[in-house]
């Protein structure tokens, strides 16, 4: 069985954070703990994980940091690194940096730009440029979660900031049902913030793919996947964008507990491995670990997972 590291797993306890995200989804408008998500990988092979901010409100931010520090101190835990919440735009962003310089488990930074009261065009701002130089000057990453609409401003930021290691969350969060042709542009239900054109996503995902700086996370789709959904529903987007980056620029992500509004984590795993199951297994081995350990910069993951086997 492949050794998986989820580059995208969520925790949070609404005791401790407030999540104003998930008053709109009753599924999700709970806590979930990490035993919650030990369960849930239990028979899916991941063995270590990357943790993934949850647009926290503003006033929780730091707080979320402390708590899961926690998690990535404790040797019980399966998680080695964190992606933690901050916008590049805002005054106070380097101060924030130097305020947490010192925690070796902070790997990047996520702004999620697929919110309403965010405007298009928000990440070339000037300000938010000069964020994202920022991290890269100090050998940390950004996580780009952008409505897939929205792609072209992901590759011109991209451009401009070769310096930065730059991660594009969820495919792009593309439709699958778009891009495998069983839907046009239209969005499901009232929320538009995927809607898109099969063409304009796979142009997107192409010019990022040729940019060396942006790796791609092959995450989230599955939680759009409505009934009746198999392999086939997801594979065009997967492939499209294992063919755009290439062997060496793809991470897996699990996006648990948001992934359980399509299927379990488990069965996005075993979907992902059947979709890739002809490829080369040195490809399988990248996508599902060892560009993860790299891009993250998991240092003894060997000697870590030694350790807690004992």
């Amino acid at each position: 069985m492949l050794d998986i590291i989820d580059t995208h797993q969520h925790l949070w306890n609404l005791d401790r954070l407030k999540l104003p995200w998930v008053d709109g989804v009753p599924a999700l408008n709970r806590s979930f703990e990490i035993s919650d998500y030990l369960k849930a990988s239990a028979s899916s092979g991941i063995r270590r994980t990357v943790y993934m901010e949850v647009d926290a409100h503003p006033d929780d931010k730091q707080k979320e940091i402390d708590d899961l520090t926690l998690h990535c101190k404790a040797d019980s835990d399966v998680m080695l690194g964190m992606v933690v919440s901050a916008d590049p735009c805002k005054a106070g962003f380097t101060e924030f940096l130097d305020a947490n310089s010192g925690n070796p488990f902070i790997k990047g930074v996520r702004q999620v730009l697929h919110n309403p009261e965010i405007s298009p065009k928000y990440c070339l701002t000037p300000e938010f440029v000069r964020g994202i130089r920022e991290l890269g000057k100090r050998k940390l990453l950004f996580d780009i979660c952008i409505r897939p609409a929205e792609l072209h401003d992901a590759v011109e930021l991209c451009r401009q900031v070769p310096e930065t290691t730059i991660v594009l969350d969820h495919c792009g969060n593309a439709d699958p049902y778009i891009v495998n042709g069983q839907r046009k542009t239209a969005s499901s239900g009232s929320d538009t913030t995927f809607v898109h054109s099969q063409k304009s996503w796979q142009q997107g995902i192409y010019e990022l793919g040729e940019l060396e700086n942006v790796y791609c996370k092959i995450s989230g789709i599955v939680a759009r996947a409505e009934a009746g959904w198999n392999t086939d529903t997801l594979a065009p987007t997967v492939n499209a964008c294992l063919d755009a980056f290439g062997v060496d620029r793809v991470v897996f992500g699990g996006d648990w507990p948001v992934c359980t509004l399509g299927t379990s984590l488990a069965q996005w795993v075993a979907a992902l491995k059947e979709i890739v199951a002809k490829r080369p297994a040195e490809m399988q081995e990248k996508l599902f670990s060892l560009n993860a350990e790299q891009l993250y910069q998991l240092k003894n993951i060997a000697a870590k997972i030694a350790k807690k086997k004992t």
